[in-house]
């Protein structure tokens, strides 16, 4: 942290120690991406110059875990709860398969409803997928956004939602859902949140942007139009990607707010299987929807030029359910007392008053598309596998037993399983993480809501149980 930095970090901060001025909060999460395309992250044949500048200048981790898909991602998020307590163990595509299923507002916190609660404005822009707008044209209102422009998600029986990208299907919060021809629709995201930023930097506000890049379909960007193979538009996607956080950052700058504004980037889960890159040194295929380190560990980077040091790696533990407690005390938002979160805050490690966070361990589970039963949908399987992790040390559990062992100081890749060793400290920590797993539900909970009205492009029971 340079002299410059560290003076307006206390002119910011009062004697207690307590931010002076409640920060902006800018939580940009790229779909299906893994840290191997990010260059700073020790990515190789891609560049990336836009995020490392705010690795540059900000604060790296190098344990942070998502979830490894979807759905559970955005929901632990949200409500900072792991999955097996908010029940969305596995992915459920609402927009498409219904079946009654929704992210309740009456059921459910989120994050969002909680800062506009202590005075923040709020937008969101990008991909939700937890809700249906044809059946719930109100409900981003309804868990906290004042204001969005996201794609409505794949709609059952209306193929024109299918478009995410070119030719875009977009639902805002001054038009109903459209077609937007010849434009490209995370243009039209990344637009809607500059002007928010304009428009309202005259105050506290959360933007939300879980972009629609870079998950499938792979297409051409407006910047490589003449891109054609798989990886020549995989490429092309993560560049323009790259692009879009740039743009936003500037505007941050040009509406005079950066000194008083926290930027977190990270993406919602490892890179799609069809996709192979190049990590320091090694090939890594993506690892969406898996359980080892190329399915949850994402690229976390902290950047607040005044707020966040500069120029930190750290090893800290983080995981998604910690964003709620985090940005609750950074705004000084409350969460419901009657509410039980499973997160941790890490506003101390982002602010640079503490070198290590309050986690000890981490946790993602969850895989595959959830299920139907005659209450409704539910996860796959009572107890989800899962995986839990410390700095070096790492489980996976199945049905609420140890499965797989291993050292990832040793072995980074798990390609050694070291249940049932001898070793003295391996057989410590394994015990440790036992008690964690102990610790936990027998029983998953099933998703909180209150069913909505059948619509005729619901998925019927039968159709999944066969999938």
């Amino acid at each position: 942290m340079t002299l410059s930095s560290l003076t307006r970090a206390c002119l910011l901060l009062t004697a207690s120690g307590a931010l002076a001025a409640p920060p902006n909060i800018v939580l940009i999460m790229v779909d299906d991406l893994g840290p191997e395309w990010i260059s700073s992250y020790g990515g190789e044949g891609i560049e990336t110059p836009n995020i490392d500048k705010l690795a540059a200048g900000g604060m790296v981790f190098l344990n942070a875990y998502s979830m490894p898909q979807c759905t559970p991602t955005r929901v632990t998020l949200l409500t900072g709860q792991y999955p097996f307590r908010h029940g969305w163990t596995n992915h459920w595509d609402v927009p498409r398969w219904g079946a009654g299923c929704h992210f309740d507002p009456a059921s459910n916190p989120s994050v969002a409803r909680l800062l506009r609660e202590a005075g923040y404005a709020t937008a969101i822009a990008g991909k939700w997928q937890i809700n249906d707008f044809r059946v719930q044209p109100g409900v981003l209102n309804e868990h906290g956004f004042d204001e969005w422009a996201v794609w409505t998600g794949g709609e059952g029986g209306n193929p024109a939602s299918d478009r995410r990208y070119w030719d875009p299907y977009i639902y805002t919060s001054k038009s109903a859902s459209r077609t937007y021809e010849g434009a490209f629709g995370p243009d039209i995201y990344n637009e809607f949140l500059i002007d928010f930023v304009e428009r309202h930097k005259d105050g506290p506000m959360f933007l939300y942007y879980p972009m629609a890049l870079t998950h499938g379909p792979l297409v051409a960007t407006p910047h490589e139009p003449f891109a054609e193979t798989r990886m020549e538009r995989h490429k092309a996607m993560v560049r323009y990607t790259d692009y879009l956080v740039g743009r936003l950052v500037r505007a941050l700058d040009d509406a005079g707010i950066r000194d008083n504004t926290i930027v977190i980037f990270t993406t919602d889960n490892g890179s799609s299987r069809g996709i192979t890159g190049r990590m320091n040194g090694r090939a890594v295929q993506g690892g969406k929807g898996r359980l080892t380190e190329n399915g949850p560990r994402q690229p976390f980077i902290a950047n607040g030029p005044g707020l966040v040091p500069a120029g930190v790696t750290t090893e800290a533990l983080t995981d998604f359910s910690d964003l709620l407690p985090t940005f609750c005390e950074l705004s000084g938002a409350q969460v419901p007392e009657d509410f039980e979160v499973d997160g941790r805050s890490i506003a101390d490690v982002l602010l640079g008053k503490r070198a290590d966070g309050p986690r000890q361990w981490m946790l993602a589970m969850g895989f595959g598309p959830a299920t139907l039963d005659d209450r409704g949908v539910r996860g796959v399987l009572d107890y989800a596998p899962r995986v839990i992790r410390d700095k070096r040390h790492k489980v996976h559990v199945h049905d609420g037993m140890v499965t797989e062992f291993y050292d990832l100081r040793e072995d980074p890749w798990e390609e050694r399983n070291l249940v049932g060793t001898a070793v003295s400290e391996h057989i410590r920590a394994l015990a440790k993480l036992r008690l964690i797993v102990a610790s936990m539900p027998e029983r998953d909970a099933r998703p909180r809501y209150v069913a909505l009205p059948p619509q005729p492009w619901d998925r019927k029971r039968e159709s999944v149980e066969r999938r």
